[in-house]
């Protein structure tokens, strides 16, 4: 296996841009692929069967929200993220907080895909931007270098100078966009595009977070999943260390086949538990119809129960909202709701929040 050139002390300048000149069609990597595939494809089939996938957009891009940012050390709970869902500009917890603007981060990220059809150096600079809340666009400052976190070492220093960067972001756009210039498989085609954006690293911070959004994008662009729902994260987080030492391994040994298995083998992975994972919650949903019809009667409509699993939190001002009843009527709705077992309710100031225990049970596993 031949080396790159490599000095982690200084900037990788040098950095080759795709294709790499390896065997990306092994029997192993054609196998995993395969696999990967057939089960994305059944995750993508079953969300398109549902009358409205939308409704369950809130609480899946939440959840990846909330384990993308665990990767880099934000960390919030459960119950410090939904609360602030229904905060807006009250959020005081700033974890809770930059797991928001990862939320609106994707959303963005998903309109300007639709609407424009490409991914571009202009969409991951707004991305990260939203994901800031930063001005801030390509690097520009010397003297990045990544470290281990625990001994200090020095593991990685990108290429340096706006004017390579964006050149070598140019370059990474026509293999992200160009469907002629590279006719792997798309999912190898994910895995050497996000090792890429993360050894680019354009961004003076947010590179992390911005590349698993631009994973998710990707994978929409290329008609593989038509909705946000897979929580490639978690299999990140819970494979961390492998993620770190296979994206080393790349620059250093030109170890490209054990890092596309790993993320091959990760989509495959996820694509299986959140297809579980979202089963369980409409199996929850349609008991909780069940149950609230009887409960409610008249009073009852679908639209209601799709806000409470929409939000695992909720409070009587989101049933304003969205037309369902006015304020007196809401606040009895969601007490009846209480009483029947399905909400707990807590209070903070003013506000009386109904908790959906069940689904943050799902959530949380």
């Amino acid at each position: 296996m031949n080396k790159i050139p490599f000095n982690r002390d200084l900037p990788f300048n040098a950095l080759p841009d795709l294709p790499p000149a390896v065997d990306l069609e092994t029997p192993e990597i054609f196998k995993a692929s395969i696999r990967a595939n057939k089960l994305l494809a059944e995750l993508k089939g079953f969300c398109q069967t549902l009358p409205n996938p939308e409704l369950l957009l809130n609480t899946i891009v939440l959840q990846e929200s909330k384990e993308s940012s665990a990767i880099e050390n934000i960390v919030t709970t459960q119950d410090e993220l939904y609360k602030a869902t229904l905060m807006g500009d009250k959020v005081k917890n700033q974890a809770a907080k930059e797991v928001l603007q990862y939320r609106e981060a994707m959303y963005y990220g998903l309109e300007e895909l639709k609407n424009k059809e490409i991914i571009t150096t202009n969409l991951l600079v707004g991305i990260m931007q939203k994901l800031r809340n930063s001005n801030e666009g390509i690097r520009r400052n010397t003297g990045t270098k990544l470290s281990n976190p625990v001994t200090g070492q020095v593991v990685y220093t990108p290429p340096e100078g706006e004017e390579l960067i964006r050149a070598k972001l140019f370059k990474l756009e026509k293999f992200i966009n160009d469907p002629e210039f590279c006719e792997l498989d798309p999912l190898i085609k994910m895995a050497l595009l996000h090792y890429q954006f993360e050894a680019i690293h354009p961004f003076s911070d947010g590179n992390g977070r911005t590349g698993r959004i631009l994973n998710i994008l990707y994978l929409i662009q290329q008609e593989m999943i038509g909705l946000p729902v897979l929580y490639l994260s978690k299999y990140i987080i819970e494979n961390k260390a492998d993620y770190y030492r296979l994206l080393r391994e790349v620059t250093e040994q030109n170890n490209w086949s054990d890092w596309v298995l790993y993320v091959v083998n990760g989509v495959a992975e996820t694509s299986q538990t959140t297809l579980q994972k979202v089963k369980r919650i409409l199996e929850i949903k349609a008991t909780a119809e069940t149950e609230l019809k009887a409960l409610l009667g008249t009073s009852f409509s679908r639209e209601l129960n799709d806000l409470l699993f929409s939000y695992p939190y909720i409070k009587i001002g989101v049933l304003e909202e969205s037309g369902i009843a006015k304020r007196q009527t809401a606040s009895q709705y969601l007490q009846k709701i209480e009483k029947s077992g399905w909400l707990h309710s807590f209070k903070i100031g003013r506000d009386v929040y109904y908790i959906n225990h069940k689904l943050i049970d799902v959530l949380s596993k």
